[in-house]
């Protein structure tokens, strides 16, 4: 197994330090709260430091860091989210963020601080999870030269490439469980291997998620036109925190039916100490995926039926089967080999192919995705673009889009 890739299964993959931590005796959790279970990169518990927490009412916690780090980011949240905020540019990047609700202090330790934060991933069944650092510096002005040269050493190209992944967790459909890579795994990647390496956020153990990718493209273009559009603030060290639904849900229906969902119901899943919200699927068995493939297979049987008569467009409402995300293309993909040999030329099979994508489109709806600014020890008032940060975020966006290429 390559340095900086895990793999572990529902329950194993639930705060991957908690048993240590509890060994160890490092710290007893406030006021009920949880590790924060899908925690991709910073300071974890296990360690020495207590890491990432998750509130009993969803909400995440994280623990102010010692001056000038802490209280630089608890200022940039006061400033962007406070109620006597009223400029446009901060508004306006109020979108872009995970919603600050204030400091949280626990009852046990009231000497201790926490940002109450929004928990991006609550609303996803499956979340995968990205952390990308962004900028071609990972230090600030105000950094000693030994700081300086600490930061370089940690990944040299971060000047040419301008990101960094520091973590990774991937849902893989097939296996119902969790791919994990860490910064190890982030800092091995050079400009040869960056697009590969990247893809493996989107691929689901069976094909590469492009649905997801173009949606991730559209939203970290809507940063980049903020970024454009603003000359108030520059960023260090600062992320993109990826998120996207790695369950596929599946709707079949026939013509005049009601939808019928194959999803699992929602809820949440408790294993042990850790309880890991809106974290249930429901993995086809082999009876129901023959079930689809089978309604796929007849659908494009008739599709070609229809198409040889030239009315195709006109009976796009018999298509009985309606595919959502990944599962859709796979199983479009396989049904693409149910045509006997004796059925359409190479010609044919082109535009059908052609013709099926394309009905596919109009049927799928859009994947859940979300990506959010994290991490804000580093900010620093400016009068001119951030154009490091820019230049990382045109280079994401350009590794992204030659995947869709491929």
């Amino acid at each position: 197994m390559e340095s900086g890739l895990s793999s572990a299964g529902p329950a194993s993959s639930l705060g991957l330090g908690l048993g240590l931590g509890l060994g160890l005796g490092l710290h007893r959790f406030p006021n009920g709260c949880t590790p924060l279970s899908h925690q991709v990169a910073g300071h974890k518990y296990g360690k020495s430091e207590l890491g990432m927490l998750q509130h009993p009412d969803g909400t995440v916690l994280k623990q102010l860091q010692p001056p000038p780090r802490g209280p630089r980011e608890l200022n940039f949240y006061n400033m962007v989210f406070g109620s006597s905020c009223h400029d446009h540019v901060f508004l306006e990047l109020r979108k872009f963020l995970p919603k600050f609700l204030g400091t949280w202090t626990p009852t046990t330790a009231p000497n201790e601080l926490y940002l109450k934060l929004e928990d991006v991933t609550r609303k996803f069944k499956k979340p995968c999870i990205m952390d990308v650092k962004i900028g071609k510096k990972s230090y600030d002005p105000d950094a000693s030269a030994e700081k300086i040269q600490q930061q370089i050493s940690k990944y040299p190209l971060m000047e040419e490439i301008g990101f960094l992944v520091l973590g990774m967790r991937v849902y893989q459909f097939s296996s119902d469980s969790y791919m994990t890579y860490d910064q190890r795994y982030g800092r091995g990647l050079t400009k040869e291997t960056l697009k590969d390496g990247l893809s493996r956020f989107f691929h689901d153990g069976s094909c590469l998620r492009k649905d997801a990718v173009a949606a991730s493209i559209q939203e970290v273009e809507r940063i980049l036109q903020w970024f454009e559009n603003q000359n108030k603030l520059c960023f260090y060290a600062s992320s993109l925190l990826f998120v996207y639904e790695g369950s596929p849900q599946l709707t079949a229906m026939g013509v005049g039916d009601a939808p019928r969902k194959l999803a699992a119901p929602k809820g949440t899943k408790r294993t042990g100490e850790v309880v890991e919200h809106n974290n249930n699927v429901h993995v086809m068995n082999s009876s129901e995926s023959r079930m689809v493939e089978a309604s796929v297979g007849q659908s494009l049987s008739n599709m070609y039926a229809l198409h040889r008569k030239g009315c195709f467009k006109a009976h796009q409402s018999m298509v009985p089967l309606h595919l959502k995300n990944a599962e859709q293309d796979r199983s479009i993909c396989k049904c693409l080999t149910l045509i006997s040999p004796g059925q359409p030329n190479g010609n044919e099979i082109k535009q059908l192919e052609k013709d099926l994508m394309h009905t596919s489109s109009m049927l799928q709806e859009p994947p859940e995705v979300d990506v959010r600014m994290i991490d804000f020890a580093h900010v620093f008032p400016s009068n001119t673009k951030d154009e490091e940060y820019i230049y990382g975020l045109k280079h994401l966006i350009s590794v992204l889009r030659n995947m869709l290429d491929d």
